[in-house]
């Protein structure tokens, strides 16, 4: 098997929907990022083995989003690109997917990324109104045409606006979140201070240049909007509820990541053709799992990390405290403390197949140059945004080993291990 080497990542700056970035598609975002990879690698005519790419708010029409987008590099037109979506853990899942064909010899390069928009949000309207117009299309007569006409309705014409509830409960993640934060016991001011934390984490890395090279320039914004320097413990106890609004909510929109638009990419090549071309390796992409909760009869919806990490950490020989950096989505500050919480207690961990719990972590090693809370969610992208920034966290470091827990709707994870 080849090592998979981890060359860089590069994203556009991060903002807050409907604001920057407004009107401005999937396509054009993560084509800006594909050929920032390109002028820095100098991929200019070169076939790259193959590139999987995902958006989860994207529209029908781009149904071949991906080879679209490498269509407009600098690319060799010969290289090959497909979609694929697992909803926040996309671009994590396409980084794996693409370093098991590394790992086997069939390819020597891969592009992974992702990208996702609400400012372009592609509405939909009622299926009755689809099939009314699809048969007002077939109709061979006048008269067929003017009676589907004569049965059209103005509620046919409301739009259906995407809305991130799950289709078996009806719930949105963030009133399964609140869920899970009663289950595990977690206050409101762990999670606040988790998010105070991520971003000072977020705004120092900013001040120490770490994100100079990860981050490009796109329509006139340099740098992520959402990350707030100036925020403090007070300012964020004194935001409202966002998803209970009964009086014991805990979540808000300081401690839950923000509608965010924005792409990531990220280049993969055997360790081989690395040093053929000169590219200076960050990290190694080792192994990976990914697992999936019965969120419906009682499970936790975010909680599939916990079932894929164990499984990762056995399958390696590992333990949870042999990591010397650990990058946790933070899709909520809840979900991420209920899953530290869940790896320290004893019964939980039996369910995950350990005897004795996995324990606790280092939390001063947690998302340490900020995490989504403080950079931004676009949904697609995060995978690709992480593995990017902990790969440069790693070659800054010189040497060790990171571990990448993303957790995804639909009661999933993903799961990664990184080492230099």
């Amino acid at each position: 098997m080849k090592k998979v080497a981890i060359i860089g990542g590069v994203r556009i700056p991060f903002v807050k929907s409907f604001k920057e970035y407004n009107h401005v598609g999937n396509q054009e975002m993560l084509t800006a990022c594909l050929n920032a990879l390109v002028t820095r690698y100098g991929l200019e005519g070169k076939r790259i083995g193959e590139v999987a790419l995902g958006a989860l708010l994207n529209r029908s029409t781009e149904w071949n989003f991906a080879r679209e987008c490498i269509m407009g590099t600098a690319l060799d037109p010969h290289t090959p690109a497909y979609n694929l979506q697992r909803a926040c853990g996309t671009s994590l899942d396409a980084t794996i997917q693409l370093g098991l064909r590394i790992a086997c010899g069939q390819i020597d390069t891969g592009i992974s990324g992702g990208s996702d928009t609400n400012s372009d949000i592609p509405l939909l309207f009622k299926q009755q109104l689809a099939w009314k117009l699809v048969d007002l299309r077939a109709a061979k007569s006048v008269g067929e045409r003017l009676k589907i006409l004569a049965s059209l309705r103005f509620k046919d014409l409301a739009p259906v606006y995407p809305s991130i509830v799950e289709p078996r409960t009806g719930l949105s993640m963030g009133q399964h979140t609140e869920k899970m934060v009663k289950e595990w016991g977690i206050t409101r001011q762990e999670q606040d201070a988790l998010a105070y934390q991520s971003h000072m984490n977020a705004a120092k890395a900013y001040n120490d240049g770490f994100f100079n090279d990860l981050v490009i320039p796109f329509k006139a914004v340099k740098r992520d909007t959402i990350v707030r320097a100036d925020t403090t413990p007070e300012k964020l106890a004194a935001l409202k509820p966002a998803f209970d609004f009964s009086g014991n909510g805990t979540l808000t929109a300081g401690n839950s990541t923000l509608y965010t638009d924005g792409a990531a990419a990220l280049l993969l090549a055997s360790e081989e053709y690395a040093q053929q071309q000169n590219w200076p390796v960050q990290a190694h992409l080792v192994d990976a799992e990914s697992a999936a909760v019965d969120y419906v009869h009682g499970e936790g919806l975010l909680m599939a990390p916990t079932y894929a990490v164990a499984r990762l950490l056995k399958r390696n020989h590992l333990r949870l405290q042999d990591f010397d950096v650990y990058e946790i989505h933070e899709a909520f500050c809840g979900q991420v403390l209920c899953t530290l919480k869940a790896w320290e207690d004893a019964d939980y961990c039996k369910k995950l197949g350990w005897d004795t719990p996995l324990g606790s972590i280092d939390r001063s090693k947690l998302n340490t140059r900020g995490g989504s809370v403080a950079i931004g969610h676009p949904f697609a992208a995060t995978g690709a945004r992480i593995v990017a920034q902990t790969a440069k966290i790693l070659q800054q470091r010189g040497s060790g080993r990171a571990l990448i827990s993303i957790c995804t709707a639909g009661g999933m994870g993903v799961t990664a291990i990184l080492e230099r």
